[in-house]
């Protein structure tokens, strides 16, 4: 980890929230497309139930799918590459 400066700290909790934002935002428009047969067709008791966890089964697999790659992509620089100390250009 190192030392870090205030910049790169603030730009590491800056790309922390706007991965949570997005990603909120993802798996609530996921979870509406998925139930939204539930509202549609009418479904009720079981296959409702089941509809709705699925729904949120994918809302939440497209959550933690979203925060991962943002933050991975936020760590691997812009180049596309790891950061890595004493490196002066993308093919060093």
């Amino acid at each position: 980890m190192g030392n870090r400066t205030q910049a790169q700290r603030d730009a590491m909790t800056v790309e922390i929230g706007y991965a949570l934002l997005t990603a909120a935002f993802l798996a609530a428009a996921l979870f509406g497309l998925c139930a939204a047969p539930v509202l549609v067709l009418g479904l009720e008791g079981g296959a409702a139930r089941g509809t709705l966890m699925v729904a949120a089964a994918v809302a939440g697999l497209g959550f933690v799918a979203r925060v991962a790659r943002v933050l991975w992509r936020f760590g691997a620089g812009p180049d596309g590459l790891p950061d890595r100390p004493g490196r002066t250009g993308p093919g060093a």
